[in-house]
């Protein structure tokens, strides 16, 4: 995913959060790990959050006469496909340490 680049000049809205104070050690803990001043890594951090969100949002229209077909290919059993079974043979990047 893109990561959302705001210029400072194209900023007019204003946004108010309040945090705990240990919300706030982690962001600026994050934020100074990023090299990123507190309120871009808060708004980078929260629009990535958002695009995923609205990117996890499924609606699938179907015209009616193709509705039964897909519904049929739904209900069908599961066919092998070997490249699926080569992919999650192997192990994820974060699991070969």
């Amino acid at each position: 995913m893109a990561e959302v680049v705001l210029r400072p000049s194209s900023r007019s809205a204003r946004l108010g959060i309040r945090a705990t104070p240990e919300q706030e050690a982690i962001l600026k803990r994050a934020a100074e790990a990023r090299h990123k001043s507190l309120t871009e890594f808060i708004l980078d951090s929260a629009c990535s959050a958002a695009e995923q969100t609205l990117l996890d949002q499924r609606l699938f229209v179907v015209p009616t006469g193709q509705y039964e077909t897909l519904m049929d290919m739904l209900d069908r059993p599961a066919q092998p496909n070997p490249g699926l079974e080569r992919l999650f043979s192997k192990k994820a990047s974060w699991e070969k340490r």
